[in-house]
């Protein structure tokens, strides 16, 4: 009979049996107080390793884009109008900010905010404590010029349940800083329009020179999708099953022909692998920023350009046939040549690889554990060209994802481990650059359900990327990525708070280096044992 299941995120465990532990100002660093032996009534507000968002020391204008509280699935709405002193549009960057605050017991919750319908950020929440938390989120949300540049209507939703178990109201305030482009500082490269993929049919401007789409895709909405990674081939007895097992590939479609390939990020929120202790402090990489997947269509641009509707549909490979649990919106980046009212060309080369995705279970023998081994791949090549004011340009776009996972778990999922890798590869060669992408994505997890209902979670995440761009075949740019998480944690299940007797120490490390870094190399590290930060160093 199974006494506890241990694999749900956003707090399946029954956290409403006691009462969650209290915020508190920051303390424990080194030469400090030393942490606590277990999880009490008080510890450090939700932060990451993260590097803040770059700004300009030029003149800045501030505008508040959403205040709310949120009690239910009632979406804020509201008006926004740009900043008239900071300069029309000509912005150097513009910083959105959410500033967050919740107390009393909740689970972590999903949100998003559009502006205009085009979805500017996707996030999610911590779990409070009964005399609350604050936290906060920053994004660069400079590449949206052409949306913030009008006003525009607001909409902003963090789904929420308050009742006699679950009182936290999450509280948020978001905010716009413009800062403007004067002196040296300029206004970066930014798409000429942004348009949100609110159907599937669209009709695009004819002088498109370059077109990406930006897909924010979650799998989320309480089931089983949440934690896609993993689910196992039906008639293996788990908790959670799927046809074809766990691999999950996001693919882009234009009138029907596929364009674009992903692996999506396996996102851990902040009631993940069963252990809201793991995440208290310390978040898994992306939780509170999902990044959307980007993908070059610039090879569709001649296609799209002919004034007609077109149909640009989004899909989750694997997801069993009818079932919801991901959601995908989508916005189109389009640069446009100012010099044409039509740009022409063609699409002249697509080659799919079979795609494979597959998964064996092996039966647990007397007394051992069930296995799913999971690989699955696919890569894809599109190109075409553009007859544009500065002459003919060529885009070619390479994609190919790869993913391989073992996971293993006892009757009654007592224990359940897995381990996982997604790769996703990416090469774009528009005229004569090309950007060369190399993304890695790990998971390599434990959970054990022990004598006296002790839950132990041992879990490490990673994200990487390797980025090069090269012209003429010299590197003229290149930058590297490296966000690990480590957690262990620790407690008493099917008890009130004050019986849990919570351990858990967490390291989160963020590396950066290259042109994307501050000063081209940032390096921070947050260490917390108990909910105390015991380390934040920084190496850069």
């Amino acid at each position: 009979m199974r006494r506890h299941r241990i694999t749900g995120l956003l707090g399946a465990i029954a956290l409403a049996a006691g009462t969650l532990a209290a915020a508190g100002p920051a303390h424990g660093l080194p030469n400090a107080d030393p942490p606590p032996a277990e999880f009490g009534t008080d510890w450090h507000d939700p932060l990451t390793a993260a590097p803040p968002v770059a700004r300009p020391s030029t003149r800045s204008c501030r505008v508040t884009l959403a205040e709310a509280q949120f009690r239910d699935f009632t979406p804020y709405r509201g008006d926004y109008t740009p900043p008239a002193a900071c300069g029309a549009a000509d912005w150097a960057a513009v910083v959105l900010r959410l500033d967050g605050k919740v107390k009393g017991r909740q689970y972590d919750r999903l949100g998003h905010l559009s502006l205009g319908g085009v979805e500017i950020l996707r996030t999610s929440t911590p779990q409070p404590s009964p005399d609350g938390i604050t936290w906060s989120v920053e994004k660069d949300v400079t590449r949206y010029r052409d949306t913030l540049a009008r006003p525009q209507p607001v909409e902003m939703l963090i789904g929420n349940v308050v009742d006699d178990t679950y009182t936290g109201v999450i509280d948020v305030k978001v905010t716009l800083t413009f800062y403007a482009a004067e002196g040296r500082t300029r206004a970066p490269d930014t798409p000429d329009r942004v348009l949100p993929l609110t159907t599937p049919v669209i009709t695009t401007p004819r002088n498109t020179e370059r077109l990406l789409a930006e897909v924010y895709a979650t799998g989320s909405g309480g089931g089983c999708e949440e934690y896609w990674y993993m689910t196992t081939p039906a008639g293996a007895p788990y908790s959670c099953t799927a046809d074809g097992g766990p691999h999950r590939e996001v693919r882009v479609s234009v009138d029907g022909r596929l364009a674009g390939i992903a692996a999506p990020f396996p996102t851990v929120w902040t009631g993940g692998w069963s252990n809201p202790f793991l995440w208290y402090v310390t978040p898994g990489p992306r939780a509170f920023d999902v990044q959307p997947i980007r993908y070059d269509l610039t090879p569709y641009a001649a296609l799209l350009n002919d004034g007609r509707p077109h149909r640009i549909e989004v899909t989750v490979a694997g997801l069993p046939a009818g079932q919801s649990g991901w959601s995908t919106p989508t916005n189109l980046l389009l640069w446009q040549d100012e010099a044409r009212q039509v740009v022409t060309g063609a699409l002249t080369r697509h080659e799919e690889g079979d795609p494979s995705g597959h998964s064996r279970w092996t039966p647990a023998g007397p007394g051992g554990q069930h296995r799913v081994d999971t690989e699955g791949a696919h890569r894809l090549t599109v190109a075409g060209y553009l007859n544009t004011s500065r002459g003919r340009v060529d885009t070619t776009v390479t994609r190919s994802v790869h993913h391989t996972s073992a996971h293993r778990w006892t009757e009654g999922e007592s224990l359940d481990a897995l381990t996982a890798t997604w790769t996703d590869e990416e090469s774009v060669t528009h005229g004569p650059t090309t950007t060369r992408t190399d993304r890695t994505y790990t998971m390599d997890g434990e959970t054990t359900l022990g004598a006296g209902d002790r839950l132990r979670t041992v879990l490490s995440l990673g994200d990487r990327a390797d980025t090069v761009t090269l012209r003429g075949g010299r590197t003229v740019d290149a930058s590297r990525l490296d966000d690990r998480y480590t957690g262990d944690a620790t407690y008493t299940a099917n008890v009130p708070r004050d019986q849990r007797h919570a351990v858990a120490t967490t390291s989160a490390r963020h590396r950066l280096y290259g042109s994307q870094a501050p000063g081209g190399c940032y390096d921070r590290t947050v260490g917390t044992t108990q909910g105390t930060v015991t380390v934040d160093r920084r190496r850069c």
